[in-house]
């Protein structure tokens, strides 16, 4: 791993420098700029950065209206009301409306943190994989995250792209290649392939309590692998699959409830499939949100790589 860098700082940069190249890139806060951190964007290019207010759902119909002129609007919130308050209009006037509009939603799960349970969503993917069509992703560090809002400004079509604003650790080396539908195996287990069990993450902080247990479990002779989920829709069956036969025994982990996004997904994929493996999901648990670091907080839902360590052994 390498630096951190503030994700929410990346995010601003690739639009601008993807904004130089295409003026009909868009930007559209609900007076969140400064917590998005798209001010950069919106001083490079004041005539095409609109604050809608604390508005949200007006936001997307926007968004919505901007992209049937022909422009790509990138449209920005914390996950909460990205999600619950402006899930009707993304729905209609975004999806089925067959538009071009990129939702971010940001600080999910638990790192919404002190803005406590109201504004903590562990439901937004959920929500959103039921929504036919869309894309989903949650890049796991900074280089994934420039590749995604390049790759979602190049897809003709709604994407959601969950985003962790706080800084992380770069997980890839720059020139890393992405893309919807695939995800990557951050560990092997061994050099020879073979692993004891497989850890499936989403997310910059999930990504990286799977790599703290890995190594856990190293310490201890097991072998574990990891993958980087990366897009939960299109999710990446085959990949997922080969490692489940591989090892028999999959665990996923996500900053989110167990049911609906990533533990749902590569259920749902196992069971169709046929492939006979042991399975557990480490995620929320049925709960809401409540107030306090991120740290405790992951701790507080079961979170963290000695609650994976159990899952992996409990298989």
């Amino acid at each position: 791993m390498e630096a951190l860098k503030e994700m929410r700082a990346v995010y601003a940069e690739t639009l601008v420098r993807l904004g130089a190249a295409d003026d009909r890139i868009v930007v559209l806060e609900a007076d969140l700029m400064k917590a998005t951190g798209t001010g950069p964007f919106a001083k490079a290019y004041p005539e095409r950065t609109v604050n809608v207010g604390v508005a949200e759902a007006n936001m997307v119909g926007i968004a919505a209206g901007m992209s049937a002129e022909g422009k790509i609007p990138f449209a920005a919130t914390f996950a909460c009301f990205a999600s619950r308050r402006a899930y009707d209009q993304f729905f209609v006037s975004g999806n089925y409306a067959r538009l071009n509009v990129k939702l971010v939603g940001t600080d999910p799960g638990v790192c919404a943190a002190f803005n406590g349970g109201t504004h903590m969503p562990f439901e937004d993917l959920a929500l959103m994989r039921a929504v036919p069509g869309l894309v989903i992703v949650e890049p796991s560090d900074p280089v994934s995250l420039a590749a995604f809002v390049q790759k979602a400004a190049e897809r003709d079509g709604c994407v959601y792209l969950r985003l962790q604003r706080k800084a992380a650790p770069a997980l890839y080396k720059e020139g890393e290649t992405f893309d919807f539908g695939k995800a990557k195996l951050l560990r092997a287990g061994s050099p020879d392939g073979k692993a004891d069990a497989v850890i499936v993450a989403l997310g910059a902080l999930m990504a990286g309590e799977a790599l703290k247990a890995a190594d856990l479990l190293a310490a201890e002779g097991k072998k574990i692998a990891v993958i980087d989920a990366l897009s939960l829709k299109p999710l990446d069956e085959e990949l997922i699959l080969e490692w489940a036969a591989k090892t028999g025994r999959v665990v996923t982990c996500e900053n989110h409830q167990k049911r609906g996004a990533l533990g749902s997904a590569v259920a749902e994929a196992i069971a169709e499939s046929g492939v006979p493996c042991k399975f557990a999901r480490v995620g929320v648990d049925d709960e809401f949100g409540e107030v306090g670091t991120q740290d405790w907080l992951a701790d507080r839902f079961r979170l963290t790589a000695p609650h994976i360590v159990a899952a992996i052994k409990g298989l």
